[in-house]
């Protein structure tokens, strides 16, 4: 691989310590980070540098970030069924989540663009945004190894998963409803506590009971939101039980 550190202007390879810092991650092999933001655009535009852009990183980031999420998955969710587990991991890897994920990085402030992609608004376009955080994934991957990206996930993907942030994907009242009726323990009943917030953006607060007993609580945007997370609440009390 052509070396990056000595073709790369001494500013770009300024922002990308900045990025490592700010990540608190340090590549051994600094070419392989660059690789990663570098769009095809920035690559015909430089073809006598032979760069080389971060497709093939996507190829392999994509398959390690599908690891990491599953593995994470399995071990946290042992009442979930393969369906379910497919289900909640495709709405955590797909395009909306992965620019999600690299917008709170800001990585697209780092993308290596040619001017035209630059001009036609590039850098914000959700498709790249996601295939230069899965790329990301690939370079820290062959770099640093699946500890180091298991690391990293377990700060900006995993506590979003703990934090119900994709529960709208799955039927968690369905859930707990089958989990009742298996132990002929009662009835549910849900019932919202407390409504936040202005009018125009109002967060609803509800709980859920087997009979007199709270399972658990959860807020949401809509009444329907709030009852699924204070059902995933419940399962997950149930389950420590």
């Amino acid at each position: 691989m052509t070396s990056r550190k000595t073709l790369l202007p001494p500013m770009v390879r300024k922002k990308f310590e900045e990025l490592q810092a700010k990540l608190s991650i340090e590549f051994k092999e600094p070419s392989l980070l660059y690789n990663a933001f570098t769009h095809s655009s920035y690559v015909n535009e430089h073809r006598k540098k032979n760069f080389t852009d971060n497709e093939r990183l996507e190829f392999l980031g994509d398959a390690v970030l599908e690891l990491g999420v599953s593995q994470f998955l399995y071990a946290t969710e042992p009442g979930m069924s393969e369906g379910e587990l497919t289900k909640l991991r495709a709405a955590i890897v797909c395009e909306p989540a992965l620019v999600t994920f690299a917008n709170e990085l800001d990585f697209g402030h780092y993308v290596l663009l040619g001017k035209g992609e630059e001009q036609t608004g590039g850098r914000m376009r959700p498709a790249l945004l996601a295939d230069v955080f899965e790329a990301f994934i690939g370079a820290l991957y062959i770099d640093q190894g699946m500890d180091v990206v298991t690391t990293f996930l377990e700060t900006v993907i995993f506590p979003k998963i703990g934090a119900g942030a994709f529960s709208h994907v799955m039927d968690y009242k369905s859930r707990l409803q089958e989990i009742v009726q298996q132990t002929n323990s009662g009835h549910l009943h849900y019932e919202v506590i407390e409504e936040e917030g202005p009018a125009h953006a109002k967060v609803f607060v509800t709980l859920v009971r087997l009979e007199e007993k709270t399972l658990g609580t959860g807020k949401g945007k809509s009444k329907k939101e709030a009852e699924q997370e204070a059902a995933r609440h419940a399962i997950s009390q149930l389950k420590r039980e």
